[in-house]
């Protein structure tokens, strides 16, 4: 056995002499090669978008889900395994459903992430249990307003204004930074959003935009935004830089 990691990378309960947890950043490496994920919080709610590579023509449009609804004030989009992600998915929504019995309230978005982070973690304390090859963006508008948190494969969590992940992340952080999110509508965030996963995109494959959000057009319940409006917003992205290549040249 050669490399890097040689010794320490057979458990995610041992750490190399230079205090790594290898297991885990080979997870964060599971994240880095899959589609890029992005999200943004705006002034009246936040999008969640995901860039989903074509697999293969055979399978069934629409099919390869990325965003799921957690409760009607929370939802997110994972990126990663698509496998490991599911199951992210379930447990958060077992912690909201919870909540909501135990207290009467809905679950605050920073809770979510918290319990989201906690059970994440969990998978990186046992050499039994891999860390999960996913990074989850969740989206949740609670009686603090719109709220963007991440939580990646270590279970570390962190609130975001906008971030992204996958092979296109620093590309698209580098664009989300120019943006005006406090004074940026949902609307306005979807024609963005589209936009950057076009620019940030191997133009050599074909992919699927899959677009999610929660905001004061869906009186604020989680939602998947309609096939047709996606389509307008890429019309749109593509057509805009198609004029910034003109003007370039």
């Amino acid at each position: 056995m050669s490399g890097i990691g040689t010794g320490y990378d057979l458990s995610v309960s041992t750490f190399s002499p230079d205090g790594r947890v290898f297991q885990a950043e080979y997870a964060q490496k599971a994240v880095d090669s899959s589609g890029t994920v992005l999200g943004m919080c705006c002034a009246d709610g936040v999008v969640l978008a995901a860039e989903k590579p074509e697999i293969s023509k055979l399978i069934e449009e629409h099919s390869n889900r990325r965003a799921f609804p957690i409760a009607r004030h929370a939802g997110a989009v994972i990126a990663g395994v698509a496998a490991d992600g599911r199951a992210i998915i379930d447990r958060a929504q077992a912690e909201a459903s919870n909540y909501k019995s135990f207290y009467g309230d809905k679950i605050p978005g920073h809770v979510l992430a918290e319990r989201v982070a906690s059970f994440v973690h969990l998978f990186n304390l046992y050499w039994y249990v891999r860390p999960f090859g996913v990074c989850t963006l969740l989206a949740t508008c609670d009686h603090s307003g719109p709220q963007l948190h991440m939580v990646d494969p270590s279970g570390t969590m962190h609130q975001y204004n906008a971030t992204a992940v996958g092979k296109g992340r620093q590309a698209a952080k580098n664009e989300l930074e120019k943006l005006k999110l406090d004074r940026m509508t949902c609307k306005e965030a979807l024609f963005s959003a589209a936009k950057i996963l076009h620019q940030v995109h191997d133009e050599e494959k074909a992919f699927e935009l899959e677009v999610a959000w929660i905001s004061a057009d869906t009186d604020y319940v989680f939602t998947r935004v309609s096939n047709e409006e996606v389509a307008e917003a890429e019309q749109a992205a593509k057509a805009a830089i198609e004029a910034e290549d003109m003007d370039d040249e």
